[in-house]
This record gives structure tokens, C-alpha cells and sequence, in this order.
């Protein structure tokens, strides 16, 4: 079993070793199924678009509050030095507590399975497709809001502080998709390209472009190395 995974197991039993993981994923289930029973019930209409729509919005608080201690709780009660003193490098400090991070997110993810059933009992021509792409934009958004929060987590040894600056991170990726009729016209197409929103909605619409895959990695691997450069720069104190 190599380093990554052994911190990453740590981190996932720590989620579950106090009540914040389970608290924050009843929440998260709440929400995301009220969402999708609304037009359920209401419309009678079977389909997870609603569900889709709405996930990227609770990922906003939900994922900077599984993310906000990951880091900044080791620094504030020192355990960062002793991990530091093991062979162990800090990029594997950090990949470990991001696949963590990404398990959870893909937990509460699998319980949303539940709805997937609903609509294939309920429903009627499915795009099964669309579907799965929309669960891969879901991860890959996930992923991206993960990789923000631990830098976020990386640059502070404050976890209320990691999670405010968390959270304005991804929020301001997420704006920028309803702010383009602000931005003059010569600059929309950069704007529009650095929003996530226009991207994962390429994805869960069922069209898996390369230049969307690319751009969230890209935002991935940047984040990531921003908090291995935050976490080296201890050394330099």
C-alpha cells in the first residue's frame, strides 16, 4: 500500500470518526432529494436536469466544509511537522487528503443513485448518456472545488478562515457564468472559457469535448501545485 493511499484512508476514517462527515452528507442528501422530488410530485415529470442543476450549488458549501480542516487542522495543532519528519513528500501529503476529499464527494454522490433508479421505473426515454456524463461533470467539478479547498486549507492554519476563502474561490468560477452580460463583448469568449459553469454544462448536456476535460484538470493540477508550493513554503520561514 504506497503513501497516497494509506493518508488518504486516514483521512476518510477521521471524516467518519466524528459526526461532521455524516452530518454534512445527511444535509447534502436532503437537499439534493428535495430538489429532485419538487418536480416529481409537483410536475410529474422523472428526470435528474433539476438534480444537476442544483448539485454544482450545494458543492458551494458543502465541499469547502469537508475541505476547510484538511490541512489547516494539521498545522494548527502541529501534527504537519511530524508528517514532515517522515519520508514523505508533500505532494503526497496533499494527494492523499485530495482523493480523500474526492471519496467523500463520490459517496454522496452514489446515494443520489437512488433518484437515477426513481426515473428508470418512472421514467420514459431515458438518455442514459446524458446521464453519465452528467455524474462525470459532477466528479470532475468535485474534483476542481476539492483541489481550491485544499489550497485554501493549505494557506492558513485557521479552518473557518480556509473555508471562507474556499468558498469565494468557487464561487467566483461559479458566477462568472451569469455575470457575462457585465463584461464587454470583446472579452466574453475569455470569460466564458474561464467559467466552470459553461463547461460542466457542455458535460452533463452529453458532450464529452476534450477542451473541457482539459480545462478542469488544468484547474486541478493548478490548485493542487498552488498548495504544494504553500506547503513547502514552510521550509523557506
Amino acid at each position: 500500500m504506497n503513501i497516497i493511499s494509506i493518508i488518504a484512508q486516514k483521512e476518510i476514517k477521521g471524516y467518519f470518526g466524528s459526526p461532521s462527515a455524516y452530518i454534512i452528507l445527511v444535509v447534502f442528501l436532503l437537499l439534493s432529494g428535495w430538489f429532485f422530488a419538487n418536480p416529481l410530485f409537483i410536475n410529474n415529470q422523472a428526470e435528474l436536469r433539476t438534480l444537476f442543476g442544483i448539485i454544482p450549488i450545494i458543492y458551494l458549501f458543502f465541499i469547502p466544509a469537508i475541505t476547510m480542516g484538511l490541512i489547516s487542522r494539521e498545522k494548527n495543532s502541529g501534527t504537519i511537522e511530524i508528517l514532515t519528519t517522515l519520508p514523505i513528500k508533500d505532494t503526497q501529503i496533499i494527494m492523499g487528503k485530495f482523493w480523500a476529499s474526492l471519496a467523500l464527494i463520490g459517496i454522496g454522490l452514489l446515494f443520489t443513485l437512488v433518484h437515477f433508479l426513481t426515473i428508470v421505473i418512472l421514467g420514459k426515454n431515458i438518455d442514459f448518456g446524458a446521464i453519465f456524463c452528467g455524474y462525470i461533470g459532477l466528479i470532475l467539478l468535485g474534483a476542481v472545488y476539492s483541489a481550491i479547498g485544499i489550497f485554501s486549507s493549505s494557506i492558513t492554519n485557521n479552518q473557518i478562515v480556509a473555508f471562507i476563502i474556499s468558498f469565494f474561490i468557487v464561487f467566483f468560477f461559479f458566477i462568472l457564468q451569469y455575470s457575462l452580460m457585465f463584461i464587454p463583448s470583446f472579452l466574453v469568449g475569455i470569460f466564458q472559457y474561464l467559467s466552470i459553469g459553461y463547461h460542466f454544462s457542455n458535460i452533463s448536456r452529453g458532450v464529452i469535448d476534450t477542451r473541457n476535460i482539459i480545462y478542469f484538470l488544468s484547474l486541478i493540477v493548478l490548485f493542487l501545485k498552488l498548495s504544494q508550493i504553500a506547503l513547502e513554503s514552510r521550509k523557506w520561514k
